[in-house]
């Protein structure tokens, strides 16, 4: 079983105290989204879980603790963007993210730190040449200290960047634009020793050098566990993800990063009210249990294959 942590909101930044607390507890309640009385307990103890994906703008906060992941596979998904206050309003600045980035990489090995520039948003203010400078003044301070970068332009489906379109004010790209563009990006990238991978995108980019991402990858974890893996991909997520099947143990609308084109956090009264619910003890990441819960386990099981395996 692989756990992602999380697609849904950013526990490394906000949430590590509870995350390392569950590790040790070795378990994890998370609601239903869509009928919060339905709980899963998920089990997160080393025997069954495969590997940890982490998703984060900010995993600061775990930097001095990463001793107490030994007995896990893990890798970090650090999306580091040229955006401002206008658009992250309550991710650090870049400077210091870069250099959590670097001591971060530094720490557990670049292949290990994937660099998401996600999402490409063209604007006004951030125009194609104003992220082909960003992009590439951080690729070459990012170089050495990962193997991989990820991108993926700005999906208008999601509810939240319909709510606040006047502010991000997004210029809608052809596709011959996505690949013009895309293609800078991957120069850039493989200059500086990386390679360029496109998230969940129709867009073939092939031509560009540019691959279809797998950001629940199973051959990271398969390279730090020395095993192979049985897993397939995710039905969960769309069609264009290329993701390994994972459990999610995050929640929507508890992460305060403020960004607008964010699809998991878009009522900002529920996020507030939500972190006043938050307790570092509690099995969930928000509130405690209640009498009307009904809690199923979920079956945990390890995905790996120990047996050897010849090439015929």
């Amino acid at each position: 079983m692989i756990i992602s942590c999380s697609r849904r909101t950013d526990i490394p930044a906000f949430y590590a105290d509870w995350l390392f607390a569950r590790l040790r507890t070795g378990f994890v309640c998370v609601r239903n989204p869509r009928n919060p009385r339905q709980v899963r307990q998920i089990a997160l103890t080393p025997d069954v879980v495969d590997g940890i994906v982490f998703w984060s703008k900010n995993p600061a906060p775990m930097l001095n603790r990463l001793r107490e992941l030994k007995d896990y596979a893990y890798y970090f998904q650090f999306t580091v963007t040229p955006y401002g206050r206008d658009i992250e309003p309550n991710v650090p600045d870049q400077p210091e993210v870069m250099r959590t980035f670097q001591r971060l990489s530094e720490t557990i090995g670049p292949e290990r730190v994937v660099w998401r520039y996600d999402p490409v948003l063209i604007n006004r203010t951030y125009t194609a040449q104003a992220h082909l400078r960003q992009f590439e003044g951080m690729a070459r301070m990012l170089a050495g200290f990962t193997r991989r970068v990820i991108i993926s332009f700005l999906d208008t489906d999601y509810r939240n960047v319909r709510r606040n379109a006047r502010q991000l004010s997004a210029e809608t790209l052809d596709e011959q634009d996505k690949l013009a563009l895309a293609g800078r990006f991957a120069e850039i990238a493989s200059g500086c020793g990386m390679e360029m991978q496109a998230c969940a995108e129709e867009t073939d980019f092939s031509a560009c050098g540019i691959t279809p991402a797998r950001c629940v990858d199973a051959a990271l974890l398969e390279a730090q566990l020395g095993c192979r893996l049985r897993v397939r991909k995710d039905p969960n997520q769309r069609p264009a993800c290329g993701c390994a099947r994972s459990v999610d143990i995050g929640m929507y609308n508890t992460c305060p990063n403020g960004c607008l084109y964010c699809y998991a956090n878009y009522n900002a009264g529920e996020i507030r009210k939500n972190r006043q619910n938050h307790g570092p003890g509690s099995p969930f990441l928000i509130g405690k249990p209640g009498p009307e819960d009904k809690v199923t386990e979920r079956a945990a099981h390890s995905c790996r294959i120990h047996q050897i395996q010849f090439d015929i």
